[in-house]
């Protein structure tokens, strides 16, 4: 089966909203063996709507549709979808007792327009909306269109989300004969180039119905090992054996075989091991420990974070020496070492790391560069003593993404010491 998306509103064309949705209804697709060809971006315009509307049609028996549902005017999916078809609006008294329910659980009279909200394309089957007011609809777009399907569904994330989870999925779940397996392969601290000369001799023997992707990001790039077949367990099979086999030759950079982030990893380690964790930050202005905070649950081991953007800071807070800021600098590995571990006498955590380095767009010189950040790790061992241990990265970038880069590689370095 062909499918093909088509996500609706001016807001996604001048870049005000990330069209999130698309990439929410791809995986659900690919769970039941639908493949999507095409995501499409479609002006609110009422004609455009029904120009795109006839085109995917014609070309795919699947089209799925988010945004311009609801009651006010520039809602115009389901006007267009009306226009094409030559089908009349009928009103659906169970959406319409299901919104008002709505307002009155909250103490508000329905409004008038709950009316216009609950009229629907004759023909179609309404799809129940149990996050939001607007109802999505199943439409049979008739010989016209070789009896194609035209789903409509709102623009709200969390309303599509569920519709398709309730619905839509259980619905086309039998179109297709075919078994479509993603694996998700993690890495951090190398480039795609690298990434592709390592595995390149897997690449040149995949499985027929096997493919990889390249899933470049501000970090690095991760990879999507693809596979499709008729036999689930085979499929399944010749995903694992090339998600191993690249496993083997880049094990180095891989934190992960499935969807997860590098803090989400760390806070898995440093639970399993019921470590604590706390980060000095200069340059990176806290915002290690504030992705190492993203994770829920982090309160099991996240101790406390200092920035300490100045040198005075870095004294009074950590004890930082000023003999080593003199002859080393603020940005050395020295600092980097006695940040940490003066986060690790004050705070009382297992293990601290800490970042001092130039983000820019200015402070750097010809020995340290803009992009350069000092990495520091300090922590007990058995008999209490403190080891520590120092890196030097850099990046190229502006100032936003040195800063991520840098706390990457801070919290790769904490992965690396937690395996």
């Amino acid at each position: 089966m062909r499918a093909e998306i088509i996500s609706i509103g001016d807001e996604l064309l001048t870049g005000q909203k990330v069209n999130t949705n698309a990439a929410v209804i791809c995986a659900e697709l690919s769970g039941v063996g639908i493949a999507v060809e095409r995501i499409i971006v479609c002006t609110d315009i009422e004609e455009a709507i029904i120009r795109q509307f006839a085109d995917s049609l014609r070309r795919s028996e699947l089209v799925l549709v988010t945004g311009g549902l609801g009651p006010t005017k520039d809602d115009r999916t389901r006007n267009a979808a009306a226009e094409l078809l030559g089908a009349s609006l009928v009103f659906h008294e169970e959406t319409y007792r299901s919104s008002a329910e709505r307002y009155r659980a909250r103490g508000v009279e329905p409004s008038p327009g709950l009316r216009d909200n609950a009229m629907v394309i004759e023909g179609a089957s309404v799809i129940a909306n149990s996050r939001g007011l607007a109802p999505g609809m199943i439409i049979p777009a008739g010989s016209a269109f070789d009896h194609h399907y035209l789903v409509l569904m709102p623009g709200v994330p969390s309303e599509m989300e569920a519709m398709m989870q309730e619905t839509v999925i259980p619905w086309c779940s039998g179109f297709s004969d075919q078994v479509i397996v993603h694996s998700h392969i993690m890495t951090s601290g190398v480039g795609e180039t690298t990434v592709e000369r390592k595995i390149a001799g897997i690449e040149e023997s995949l499985p027929g119905g096997t493919s990889i992707a390249y899933l470049p990001h501000q970090a690095g790039v991760s990879l999507r090992v693809s596979s499709v077949g008729a036999d689930r367990s085979g499929v399944e099979r010749e995903n694992r054996q090339v998600v191993d086999a690249i496993c083997r030759e880049a094990a180095e950079y891989i934190y992960a075989t499935r969807e997860a982030t590098l803090e989400e990893v760390v806070g898995e380690l440093l639970a399993a091991e019921g470590l604590t964790v706390a980060t000095a930050e200069s340059c990176t202005g806290g915002l290690v420990a504030s992705r190492l905070t993203d994770v829920a649950g982090s309160s099991q081991y996240f101790q406390r974070g200092y920035v300490v953007y100045s040198n005075e800071a870095k004294q009074q807070v950590l004890g930082v020496g000023k003999e080593q800021l003199a002859a080393h600098g603020a940005v050395s590995e020295v600092v980097a070492a006695a940040m940490a571990r003066g986060c690790l006498l004050e705070s009382g955590a297992d293990i601290a790391v800490s970042t001092t380095g130039i983000a820019g767009p200015g402070g750097g010189s010809s020995e340290k560069p803009v992009g350069m950040v000092c990495l520091g790790l300090a922590r007990r061992d058995a008999d209490g003593n403190v080891r520590e241990v120092t890196s030097v990265f850099r990046s190229h970038g502006d100032r936003s993404r040195n800063k991520y880069r840098f706390s990457e590689a801070c919290l790769r370095m904490l992965w690396q010491e937690l395996t």
